[in-house]
């Protein structure tokens, strides 16, 4: 899979536009949805973003995608996988409960020693 990023100039700014395509049970499917998410989020291995730790704090046993978001009260799914699950995810502040399937509907979210010891 290959992601052709697309430019916008407005203004004298450049906007770059990363478009991915999720496929159910794709097997690199975990690599470019780090590779993806750590152009996103800018990376967050040396500081912890305001969203992150807001997600840590809510984050009580193992939650679902669904029930952090509605802790948080976001409405956007999108909005929260990319400000807040992905980076805390990439930064090993939270794991997957089932790594080896990141699309099951049974996935579900936990702090890790590392996210415990941050809070």
């Amino acid at each position: 899979m290959t992601f052709q990023p697309r430019f916008t100039i407005t203004n004298n700014m450049t906007t770059t536009i990363v478009i991915v395509i999720r496929r159910k049970a794709h097997p690199v499917y975990r690599e470019v949805t780090r590779e993806v998410a750590g152009e996103v989020t800018g990376g967050v291995t040396g500081e912890v973003t305001g969203e992150v730790r807001k997600l840590l704090l809510m984050c009580r046993g193992d939650m679902s995608r669904r029930q952090l978001q509605e802790a948080l009260s976001l409405k956007s799914e999108e909005n929260f996988r990319q400000l807040y699950l992905m980076p805390a995810l990439l930064s090993g502040f939270i794991e997957m409960t089932i790594p080896d399937k990141p699309n099951s509907r049974m996935q579900k979210y936990r702090l890790t020693p590392k996210g415990i010891s941050l809070l």
